[in-house]
């Protein structure tokens, strides 16, 4: 029978406390009350069944689906036996015999896992940020308002990470599908057989004549994300913020361009944004190489058509608009993509300076189609896209 930490020395509570202190390293928003519920749980099921204390852990440490993978991962390690879990504790790597190599361990729980050692001290001039360490106000600041270009390694994995959890409500628009309205509405249809059933209820009195309305459904969104070397900063960071973000979207087609056009649409339909950023690395081949939008965008006509969802689709073009294609072609395929498409959004990273103009033969061109140009920089400009994105659909209506 198979012991779980150091719970015969009566360190359970510790080791726990750990494990709620790894997880948030990983990301997943842990609080002292999760893990005090994760202590009661631990005692109500016991620690003969690994499987049964694994579920009842997870089941008050766990708030979001995307978090079960990471949490059942780190789990199996950091619980494997009492010596690990102290020299977990101490945030050495684990050494027992058995364990999961680390290449094929989730980047979330490496990093929780893996220890400051001497090799992996920051470079001179690069400021270490410890992930399970309380920052300050002005830190927090800092980054909230750092270019994402500017960024040491350790702030860019805490902003990336920081950059999932921003919420990005996208525009509705009425359905064809009708539902029972919440209130009488003289514009809303009478549901007959409502009106027939609450009459039945009531001895044949129409006391409350129930009304349909039209369901609303967000928007259909189509990203066009620049993979080029100028952009390569931003690309895996507003990735993985579209990925977590636009999770409960209804329909989204995601594509990479740079010399050539890659569907990741396949890629975002997985529930883990480290496995979705995995799996769009291996799709793209021209990473980090030129821009060709005009040919990418041809490519979608002819290939993809269909992704746009008659003249109700929102688009969203994430480049700096440094085009080296021809601006002719640029131009007929802007044209053909503001036609089908219910609005057309450039968001661009060089907004980041002050008195930035679009002078750029592409540049000027994503301007004069594009129905705004909104900055995606930062943390700020990304906590303000929702409030942009609805204001501007408002004033299309």
């Amino acid at each position: 029978m198979e012991q779980l930490g150091d719970a015969r020395k009566g360190k359970m509570a510790g080791n726990i406390a750990g494990f709620g202190r790894a997880l948030r390293r990983a990301g997943v928003p842990t609080d002292a009350a999760r893990i005090a519920l994760a202590t009661e749980a631990a005692v109500l099921v016991g620690v003969e069944a690994r499987d049964d204390l694994c579920a009842a852990m997870e089941a008050v440490m766990v708030g979001r689906e995307q978090d079960r993978l990471v949490f059942r991962e780190l789990f199996d390690a950091w619980f494997r036996d009492p010596e690990l879990a102290n020299k977990m504790l101490a945030q050495m790597l684990p050494s027992a015999d058995g364990k999961m190599e680390p290449s094929k361990r989730r980047p979330r729980v490496r990093e929780a896992l893996a220890a400051p050692r001497e090799a992996d001290k920051p470079a001179q001039g690069e400021r270490e940020i410890q992930f399970d360490a309380a920052m300050t106000a002005s830190d927090l600041q800092r980054l909230h308002h750092g270019d994402f270009n500017a960024l040491g390694a350790a702030e860019y994995r805490l902003v990336e990470r920081l950059a999932r959890e921003i919420a990005l409500p996208l525009p509705t628009v009425p359905s064809r599908r009708l539902r029972v309205a919440a209130s009488a509405s003289t514009h809303a249809r009478m549901h007959w057989p409502g009106v027939l059933h609450e009459a039945a209820r009531t001895g044949g009195e129409m006391l409350r004549l129930p009304r349909l309305a039209r369901r609303e459904q967000p928007l259909p969104l189509l990203v066009l994300i620049d993979v080029s070397g100028s952009m390569e900063r931003y690309a895996r960071l507003l990735l993985a913020f579209l990925h977590a973000a636009t999770r409960r979207a209804g329909r989204r087609d995601v594509f990479a361009f740079g010399t050539r056009l890659t569907d990741l649409t396949p890629a975002f339909r997985l529930a883990d944004t480290d496995d979705m950023l995995a799996s769009a690395s291996a799709a793209i081949d021209d990473f980090a190489g030129g821009t060709r939008l005009g040919d990418s965008l041809a490519q979608l006509r002819r290939d993809h058509a269909r992704r746009l969802t008659g003249r109700r689709t929102l688009v969203l073009v994430i480049s700096d608009g440094l085009d080296t294609g021809e601006p002719e072609v640029l131009d007929q395929e802007l044209q053909w993509l503001k036609r089908h498409s219910r609005r057309v959004l450039w968001l661009n990273p060089l907004l980041r300076f002050e008195g930035y103009a679009p002078l750029a033969r592409g540049a000027a061109m994503l301007h004069r189609h594009a129905d705004a140009m909104l900055a995606v920089h930062n943390l700020s400009a990304l906590g303000q896209l929702a409030t942009s994105l609805a204001t501007l659909m408002r004033a299309g209506r």
